[in-house]
Protein backbone atom coordinates (compact mmCIF):
# COMPACT_ATOMS: atom_id res chain seq x y z
CA UNK A 1 0.00 0.00 0.00
CA UNK A 2 0.99 3.90 -0.62
CA UNK A 3 -0.23 7.02 -0.57
CA UNK A 4 0.46 10.81 -1.18
CA UNK A 5 -0.63 14.06 0.03
CA UNK A 6 -0.81 16.90 -0.63
CA UNK A 7 -0.32 19.69 1.31
CA UNK A 8 -3.94 20.42 2.87
CA UNK A 9 -4.16 17.07 2.91
CA UNK A 10 -1.26 16.16 5.14
CA UNK A 11 -2.36 19.28 7.17
CA UNK A 12 -5.97 17.41 7.92
CA UNK A 13 -3.78 14.75 8.67
CA UNK A 14 -2.18 16.51 11.39
CA UNK A 15 -4.91 17.87 12.72
CA UNK A 16 -7.06 14.49 12.92
CA UNK A 17 -4.11 12.04 13.86
CA UNK A 18 -1.43 14.44 15.84
CA UNK A 19 0.72 12.28 13.76
CA UNK A 20 4.00 14.03 11.94
CA UNK A 21 4.45 11.19 9.80
CA UNK A 22 1.73 9.34 7.41
CA UNK A 23 3.92 7.14 6.04
CA UNK A 24 4.96 5.78 9.83
CA UNK A 25 1.45 6.03 10.72
CA UNK A 26 0.07 4.33 8.07
CA UNK A 27 2.96 1.63 7.79
CA UNK A 28 2.90 1.90 4.10
CA UNK A 29 5.08 -0.52 2.19
CA UNK A 30 7.51 1.80 0.47
CA UNK A 31 10.37 4.76 1.90
CA UNK A 32 12.09 7.03 -0.20
CA UNK A 33 15.59 8.89 -0.58
CA UNK A 34 16.35 12.05 -2.59
CA UNK A 35 19.18 14.35 -3.26
CA UNK A 36 20.01 16.97 -1.12
CA UNK A 37 19.03 20.73 -2.42
CA UNK A 38 21.56 22.98 -4.21
CA UNK A 39 23.49 25.26 -1.63
CA UNK A 40 23.27 27.43 -3.70
CA UNK A 41 21.05 28.14 -6.84
CA UNK A 42 22.08 30.12 -9.66
CA UNK A 43 20.88 33.44 -10.80
CA UNK A 44 18.17 33.24 -13.26
CA UNK A 45 17.08 37.03 -13.19
CA UNK A 46 18.03 37.38 -16.94
CA UNK A 47 16.16 34.49 -18.13
CA UNK A 48 13.06 34.91 -15.83
CA UNK A 49 12.69 38.66 -15.60
CA UNK A 50 10.44 40.31 -12.73
CA UNK A 51 8.50 37.86 -10.94
CA UNK A 52 5.59 38.53 -8.72
CA UNK A 53 6.10 38.82 -4.94
CA UNK A 54 5.95 35.44 -3.50
CA UNK A 55 7.23 33.56 -5.93
CA UNK A 56 9.81 30.65 -5.69
CA UNK A 57 12.63 29.94 -8.04
CA UNK A 58 13.74 26.39 -8.32
CA UNK A 59 17.85 25.24 -8.90
CA UNK A 60 16.58 24.03 -12.66
CA UNK A 61 15.49 27.93 -13.14
CA UNK A 62 11.47 27.66 -13.57
CA UNK A 63 9.54 30.30 -12.20
CA UNK A 64 6.98 29.38 -9.80
CA UNK A 65 4.01 31.88 -9.72
CA UNK A 66 1.15 31.09 -7.05
CA UNK A 67 -1.81 30.24 -8.86
CA UNK A 68 -5.33 30.55 -8.21
CA UNK A 69 -7.34 27.90 -5.82
CA UNK A 70 -5.49 25.06 -3.86
CA UNK A 71 -1.99 26.40 -2.22
CA UNK A 72 0.00 23.69 -4.28
CA UNK A 73 -0.62 24.91 -7.52
CA UNK A 74 1.50 27.35 -9.82
CA UNK A 75 1.77 28.75 -12.70
CA UNK A 76 5.24 28.54 -14.54
CA UNK A 77 7.52 30.71 -15.66
CA UNK A 78 10.04 29.21 -18.44
CA UNK A 79 13.20 29.86 -18.79
CA UNK A 80 14.12 29.14 -22.28
CA UNK A 81 11.15 30.10 -23.37
CA UNK A 82 12.69 32.65 -25.61
CA UNK A 83 16.20 31.02 -26.52
CA UNK A 84 16.88 30.67 -30.70
CA UNK A 85 20.12 28.78 -30.96
CA UNK A 86 21.48 25.74 -29.55
CA UNK A 87 24.24 27.56 -28.22
CA UNK A 88 21.62 29.21 -25.70
CA UNK A 89 20.76 25.74 -24.74
CA UNK A 90 24.25 24.79 -24.30
CA UNK A 91 25.28 28.10 -22.04
CA UNK A 92 22.14 27.24 -19.65
CA UNK A 93 22.91 27.30 -16.03
CA UNK A 94 22.00 23.65 -15.60
CA UNK A 95 22.33 22.60 -11.57
CA UNK A 96 24.96 20.01 -11.06
CA UNK A 97 23.19 16.68 -9.21
CA UNK A 98 26.59 14.76 -9.00
CA UNK A 99 28.28 16.85 -5.95
CA UNK A 100 28.74 14.60 -3.51
CA UNK A 101 27.16 16.73 -0.64
CA UNK A 102 23.55 16.14 -2.41
CA UNK A 103 23.76 12.38 -2.76
CA UNK A 104 26.49 10.91 0.26
CA UNK A 105 23.59 10.05 2.52
CA UNK A 106 21.77 7.99 0.33
CA UNK A 107 23.13 5.01 0.44
CA UNK A 108 22.92 4.48 4.52
CA UNK A 109 19.72 5.54 4.27
CA UNK A 110 18.94 2.81 1.89
CA UNK A 111 20.40 0.73 4.78
CA UNK A 112 19.01 1.94 7.12
CA UNK A 113 15.10 1.13 5.62
CA UNK A 114 16.04 -1.81 4.51
CA UNK A 115 17.51 -3.06 8.40
CA UNK A 116 13.94 -2.15 9.23
CA UNK A 117 12.33 -4.20 6.52
CA UNK A 118 10.92 -1.33 4.03
CA UNK A 119 11.53 -1.36 0.11
CA UNK A 120 13.08 1.80 -0.71
CA UNK A 121 12.27 4.07 -3.64
CA UNK A 122 14.56 6.49 -5.26
CA UNK A 123 13.52 9.84 -6.30
CA UNK A 124 15.84 11.67 -9.00
CA UNK A 125 15.54 14.98 -8.00
CA UNK A 126 13.77 16.46 -10.96
CA UNK A 127 11.22 18.88 -12.02
CA UNK A 128 8.34 16.64 -13.25
CA UNK A 129 10.38 13.46 -15.36
CA UNK A 130 13.04 11.62 -16.57
CA UNK A 131 13.15 14.11 -19.75
CA UNK A 132 10.19 15.74 -21.19
CA UNK A 133 8.58 16.94 -18.65
CA UNK A 134 11.98 18.54 -17.08
CA UNK A 135 12.53 20.09 -20.53
CA UNK A 136 9.04 21.62 -21.49
CA UNK A 137 9.44 22.97 -17.62
CA UNK A 138 12.77 24.48 -19.27
CA UNK A 139 11.54 25.88 -22.89
CA UNK A 140 7.51 25.45 -22.72
CA UNK A 141 5.14 22.52 -23.46
CA UNK A 142 4.13 24.57 -26.97
CA UNK A 143 7.48 25.50 -27.26
CA UNK A 144 8.80 22.39 -27.34
CA UNK A 145 6.30 20.64 -29.22
CA UNK A 146 6.73 22.98 -31.64
CA UNK A 147 10.86 22.35 -31.82
CA UNK A 148 10.84 19.07 -32.43
CA UNK A 149 9.19 20.12 -35.93
CA UNK A 150 10.82 23.31 -36.43
CA UNK A 151 13.56 23.39 -34.78
CA UNK A 152 15.01 19.92 -34.51
CA UNK A 153 18.12 20.72 -32.95
CA UNK A 154 17.15 22.64 -30.11
CA UNK A 155 15.26 19.98 -29.04
CA UNK A 156 17.65 17.07 -29.95
CA UNK A 157 20.27 19.84 -27.53
CA UNK A 158 17.70 20.22 -24.77
CA UNK A 159 16.44 16.98 -24.42
CA UNK A 160 20.12 15.30 -24.65
CA UNK A 161 21.70 17.55 -21.87
CA UNK A 162 18.46 16.93 -19.28
CA UNK A 163 19.03 12.98 -20.26
CA UNK A 164 22.35 13.21 -19.43
CA UNK A 165 22.02 14.85 -16.36
CA UNK A 166 19.21 11.79 -15.87
CA UNK A 167 21.56 9.45 -16.65
CA UNK A 168 23.98 10.54 -13.62
CA UNK A 169 20.94 10.55 -10.85
CA UNK A 170 19.97 6.87 -12.27
CA UNK A 171 23.38 5.58 -11.85
CA UNK A 172 24.11 7.29 -8.43
CA UNK A 173 20.52 5.95 -7.12
CA UNK A 174 20.98 2.57 -8.27
CA UNK A 175 24.32 2.06 -6.83
CA UNK A 176 23.58 2.93 -3.59
CA UNK A 177 20.93 -0.20 -3.59
CA UNK A 178 17.43 1.09 -4.23
CA UNK A 179 15.21 -1.32 -4.76
CA UNK A 180 12.83 1.20 -7.09
CA UNK A 181 14.05 3.61 -9.51
CA UNK A 182 11.42 6.36 -10.22
CA UNK A 183 11.47 7.64 -14.02
CA UNK A 184 8.41 8.89 -16.04
CA UNK A 185 7.17 11.87 -18.00
CA UNK A 186 3.57 12.74 -18.73
CA UNK A 187 3.05 12.22 -22.09
CA UNK A 188 -0.94 10.97 -21.97
CA UNK A 189 -4.39 12.62 -21.73
CA UNK A 190 -7.46 11.39 -20.58
CA UNK A 191 -8.64 9.51 -24.16
CA UNK A 192 -5.46 9.51 -26.04
CA UNK A 193 -1.36 10.60 -25.76
CA UNK A 194 -0.46 14.25 -26.31
CA UNK A 195 1.74 13.44 -29.07
CA UNK A 196 1.79 10.88 -31.84
CA UNK A 197 3.48 7.35 -30.56
CA UNK A 198 6.19 7.64 -33.30
CA UNK A 199 7.05 11.19 -32.03
CA UNK A 200 7.58 9.50 -28.86
CA UNK A 201 9.47 6.64 -29.76
CA UNK A 202 11.84 9.36 -31.57
CA UNK A 203 12.05 11.89 -28.93
CA UNK A 204 12.25 10.19 -25.76
CA UNK A 205 11.79 6.32 -26.22
CA UNK A 206 16.08 6.11 -27.03
CA UNK A 207 16.69 8.59 -24.19
CA UNK A 208 14.83 7.19 -21.64
CA UNK A 209 16.39 3.87 -23.08
CA UNK A 210 19.39 4.86 -21.82
CA UNK A 211 18.79 6.52 -18.78
CA UNK A 212 17.38 2.86 -18.18
CA UNK A 213 20.63 1.19 -18.87
CA UNK A 214 22.77 3.44 -17.31
CA UNK A 215 20.80 2.62 -14.27
CA UNK A 216 21.14 -1.04 -14.86
CA UNK A 217 24.98 -1.08 -15.52
CA UNK A 218 24.92 0.52 -12.02
CA UNK A 219 22.76 -2.16 -10.47
CA UNK A 220 21.03 -4.94 -12.76
CA UNK A 221 18.88 -5.74 -9.97
CA UNK A 222 16.84 -2.57 -9.76
CA UNK A 223 13.14 -2.15 -10.75
CA UNK A 224 12.69 0.69 -12.91
CA UNK A 225 9.22 2.48 -12.26
CA UNK A 226 7.82 4.47 -14.99
CA UNK A 227 5.12 7.18 -14.37
CA UNK A 228 2.68 8.64 -16.90
CA UNK A 229 -0.82 9.42 -16.00
CA UNK A 230 -3.65 9.59 -18.60
CA UNK A 231 -3.56 6.81 -21.54
CA UNK A 232 -0.43 5.39 -23.09
CA UNK A 233 -1.35 2.15 -24.27
CA UNK A 234 0.35 2.25 -27.52
CA UNK A 235 3.73 2.80 -26.13
CA UNK A 236 3.55 -0.26 -23.15
CA UNK A 237 5.24 -2.64 -25.29
CA UNK A 238 7.72 0.49 -25.88
CA UNK A 239 8.25 0.28 -22.00
CA UNK A 240 8.70 -3.05 -21.67
CA UNK A 241 11.27 -3.57 -24.42
CA UNK A 242 13.68 -0.77 -23.20
CA UNK A 243 13.21 -2.06 -19.84
CA UNK A 244 10.84 -0.89 -17.88
CA UNK A 245 9.12 -3.41 -14.61
CA UNK A 246 6.39 -1.48 -13.03
CA UNK A 247 3.81 0.92 -14.88
CA UNK A 248 2.51 3.70 -12.82
CA UNK A 249 -0.71 4.75 -12.13
CA UNK A 250 -2.55 2.97 -14.68
CA UNK A 251 -5.57 5.58 -14.25
CA UNK A 252 -8.89 3.71 -14.64
CA UNK A 253 -10.48 7.09 -16.31
CA UNK A 254 -7.86 6.50 -18.87
CA UNK A 255 -7.10 2.80 -19.05
CA UNK A 256 -8.83 -0.80 -18.10
CA UNK A 257 -6.51 -1.99 -14.93
CA UNK A 258 -7.98 -5.31 -15.39
CA UNK A 259 -7.10 -5.25 -19.57
CA UNK A 260 -3.77 -4.47 -18.81
CA UNK A 261 -3.09 -7.09 -16.57
CA UNK A 262 -4.36 -9.37 -18.84
CA UNK A 263 -2.47 -8.43 -21.96
CA UNK A 264 0.87 -7.28 -19.54
CA UNK A 265 0.65 -8.87 -16.50
CA UNK A 266 3.08 -10.97 -17.51
CA UNK A 267 5.94 -8.63 -17.98
CA UNK A 268 4.87 -5.78 -16.30
CA UNK A 269 4.40 -5.27 -12.24
CA UNK A 270 1.65 -2.17 -11.27
CA UNK A 271 1.69 0.49 -9.02
CA UNK A 272 -2.16 2.35 -8.65
CA UNK A 273 -5.04 1.63 -9.81
CA UNK A 274 -7.55 3.72 -7.26
CA UNK A 275 -9.07 6.51 -9.19
CA UNK A 276 -8.15 10.15 -8.04
CA UNK A 277 -10.40 11.52 -10.29
CA UNK A 278 -13.77 9.50 -9.59
CA UNK A 279 -13.62 6.64 -6.79
CA UNK A 280 -11.89 8.49 -4.13
CA UNK A 281 -13.36 11.85 -3.89
CA UNK A 282 -16.84 10.59 -4.97
CA UNK A 283 -17.49 7.83 -3.90
CA UNK A 284 -18.49 6.20 -0.81
CA UNK A 285 -16.76 4.92 1.65
CA UNK A 286 -18.19 1.43 0.91
CA UNK A 287 -17.37 2.15 -3.03
CA UNK A 288 -14.16 2.70 -2.20
CA UNK A 289 -13.95 -0.77 -0.24
CA UNK A 290 -15.27 -2.37 -3.19
CA UNK A 291 -12.67 -1.12 -5.81
CA UNK A 292 -9.90 -1.52 -3.30
CA UNK A 293 -11.33 -5.20 -3.40
CA UNK A 294 -12.10 -5.42 -7.32
CA UNK A 295 -8.50 -4.17 -8.02
CA UNK A 296 -6.64 -6.86 -5.58
CA UNK A 297 -8.47 -9.83 -6.73
CA UNK A 298 -8.38 -8.81 -10.33
CA UNK A 299 -4.89 -7.05 -10.76
CA UNK A 300 -3.14 -8.46 -8.30
CA UNK A 301 -4.47 -11.79 -9.26
CA UNK A 302 -1.09 -13.74 -8.72
CA UNK A 303 0.62 -10.55 -7.56
CA UNK A 304 2.36 -8.17 -9.29
CA UNK A 305 0.19 -5.05 -7.58
CA UNK A 306 0.89 -2.26 -5.20
CA UNK A 307 -2.37 -0.60 -4.73
CA UNK A 308 -2.15 3.20 -4.34
CA UNK A 309 -4.24 6.31 -5.53
CA UNK A 310 -3.55 6.88 -8.53
CA UNK A 311 -2.19 10.92 -7.72
CA UNK A 312 -1.44 12.93 -4.77
CA UNK A 313 -4.66 12.82 -2.83
CA UNK A 314 -6.43 16.18 -2.75
CA UNK A 315 -8.84 18.15 -0.72
CA UNK A 316 -11.36 17.00 -1.95
CA UNK A 317 -10.82 13.49 -1.04
CA UNK A 318 -12.66 12.64 2.31
CA UNK A 319 -11.42 11.36 5.22
CA UNK A 320 -13.81 8.30 5.31
CA UNK A 321 -12.69 7.32 1.86
CA UNK A 322 -8.91 7.82 3.20
CA UNK A 323 -9.78 5.56 5.96
CA UNK A 324 -12.27 3.10 3.74
CA UNK A 325 -8.86 2.57 1.22
CA UNK A 326 -6.66 1.70 4.06
CA UNK A 327 -9.22 -0.42 6.14
CA UNK A 328 -10.08 -2.19 2.41
CA UNK A 329 -6.08 -2.75 1.69
CA UNK A 330 -5.60 -4.68 4.95
CA UNK A 331 -8.79 -6.71 4.78
CA UNK A 332 -8.64 -7.79 1.39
Amino acid sequence: MYMEFTPPVVDKFHSITGSSDPADYFDLDIREVSFEPCKKVADFSMYLGELPPGSNVNEWGVGEVKGSGWSHFVDFVHPLQKAATVKEIEDYPFPDMTQEYRWQHIPKAVKRWHELGYAVRGLPPFYGGTVFETAWALRGLENLLVDFVQNRAMAGALLDRVTDISKGTATILAAAGVDVLVTGDDVGMQRTMMMSPSMWREWLKPRLASVIEAAKEANPEVLIFYHSCGYIEPIIPDLIEIGVDILNPVQPESMDPERIKKLYGNELAFWGTIGTQTTLPFGTPDEVRQEVKRMIETVGDGGGLLISPTHVIEPDVPWENIMAFVDAVKEY
